[in-house]
């Protein structure tokens, strides 16, 4: 097979790099920021519920479910395919961040503070675990 008919995908450059993704993420630290990321984002889904904003806090109660169910399918595609998705890794703590802050700028959301720390710890949670995601790819080393 001649070299103009490969395409990027099947490189051998590529493939290493996605099999070497693929075992870190596979590690049994990658495995613990995973389900820790996962269950971040599942809590902050259902958090509404959970510390009963979810009829007073409206706009907040959307950002939280929507935030914390893309964070939960993000962490389900790092662990199944981290090679193929190391990529989106930079979001996490984004959105982590975002979780943080949201109790603040969202427009008429009277905040408790139950809301406040709900979304505080949680957003700290999802922000360094995403940290932690987003270094696999870069500077972790299964080998070691």
């Amino acid at each position: 097979m001649s070299s103009e008919n490969l395409s990027i995908q099947e490189h051998p450059d590529i493939a290493a790099l996605r099999d070497r993704f693929d075992l870190t993420g596979s590690s049994a630290t990658a495995q613990v920021v995973d389900g820790v990321t996962l269950m971040a984002g599942l809590y902050l889904a259902i958090s509404p519920w959970i510390v009963g904003f979810n009829t007073t806090a409206s706009p907040l109660m959307v950002s939280n479910l929507i935030v914390g169910l893309s964070v939960a399918l993000l962490a389900l595609g790092f662990a199944s395919a981290f090679g193929r998705t190391h990529g989106l890794a930079w979001t996490v703590p984004l959105m982590g961040i975002w979780a943080i802050v949201s109790p603040w700028l969202m427009n008429g959301v009277d905040t408790t503070g139950g809301m406040i720390a709900s979304n505080v710890i949680v957003g700290v949670v999802i922000a360094v675990c995403g940290l932690g995601a987003s270094g696999f790819g870069t500077k972790f080393d299964p080998r070691r």
